[in-house]
């Protein structure tokens, strides 16, 4: 949830719940066909485009989130 946020947590359980599958066997062969070299390159690319995709609102959201935890 940490990572998600409380909104897409909550939509990611509901989603889950719906759906007749097994999500730990789904997540096991999720990259099963991929190097760890390119499984990192894509994770690389993929939180490049979280930062540059980011509102201003989700930036200023981050950004006291940081703040909170120096102060904790």
């Amino acid at each position: 949830m940490k990572n998600l946020g409380l909104v897409d947590a909550e939509r990611f359980i509901f989603l889950i719940q719906k759906e007749p599958f097994d999500y730990t066997e789904w997540q096991k062969d999720l990259f099963a066909d991929l190097s760890a070299e390119e499984l990192n390159r894509r994770a690389v690319e993929f939180c490049k485009n979280e930062k540059s995709n980011a509102t201003p609102t989700k930036r200023r959201a981050a950004s006291m989130m940081r703040k909170k935890k120096e102060f904790a």
